[in-house]
């Protein structure tokens, strides 16, 4: 990455980023619902500890994932409505790059705040600290990963009637084995057994996906476009 397409990476994350804290009840909304939806399962199955550690890392994920996808359908929805996405297609700065800023900017202005609520979540469902320390780095790896998969989803959608129902449709199933590692590594952690495994494949998706979630979503957005 050259000096340049540096400069119009980071100018595009911190535009993000500031249009992000000027929407601060989109912002907020997702926050809101995660904490709601991992909230209402301890108050409906009451105070059984046992079934709540048991549930709690799926019912946390589940709720993460979910809150997640709020924010997505907006991710180019609005560059595409005000012409600011026919200019980063005829931008020096490569495509994928520039779809690397803006999930960069959903994950900082949504996964990342999941993130950080996430151990006091963990205390409804009486994890331990051990349990909840895995839970958020858990969280903290598959967020991110959650986001790229969703910018695919959120690029091959764009511009279409409908396009939140679609994009539910495209993202969901391909998240199933981050929810499934994710969870897993704290249900690991609470038998006892190593979590390195997960942390493992969750790191190996991320990495894959860093590198072809963008060359994806850049070709759907052309696509979109023409």
């Amino acid at each position: 990455m050259s000096g340049g397409e540096l400069s119009a990476w980071l100018a595009l994350l911190q535009r993000d980023l500031r249009i992000a804290l000027r929407r601060r009840a989109d912002t907020g909304s997702a926050l809101v619902f995660f904490v709601i939806v991992a909230s209402l399962f301890p108050l409906g199955v009451g105070p059984q500890f046992e079934l709540l550690r048991r549930m709690g890392a799926g019912v946390v994920w589940v709720a993460a994932l979910l809150a997640s996808m709020l924010a997505l359908g907006r991710l180019f929805a609005d560059d595409h409505a005000d012409g600011t996405l026919e200019q980063m297609l005829l931008s020096p700065t490569p495509l994928p790059l520039l779809v690397l800023a803006k999930t960069a900017a959903h994950w900082l202005s949504s996964g990342l705040l999941l993130v950080l609520v996430s151990p006091l979540l963990a205390l409804q469902f009486d994890l331990g600290a051990p349990a909840a320390g895995v839970l958020c780095l858990s969280l903290l790896l598959g967020t991110p990963l959650l986001s790229l998969l969703g910018a695919i989803g959120a690029a091959l959608t764009v511009g279409l009637r409908g396009a939140g129902v679609l994009l539910s449709l495209l993202v969901l199933p391909l998240t199933v084995p981050v929810l499934i590692f994710g969870a897993g590594a704290v249900e690991a952690a609470q038998a006892g057994l190593s979590v390195a495994p997960h942390f493992s494949l969750l790191g190996a998706m991320l990495l894959t996906a860093l590198f072809l979630a963008p060359l994806a979503a850049a070709a759907a957005l052309r696509i979109a476009v023409e």
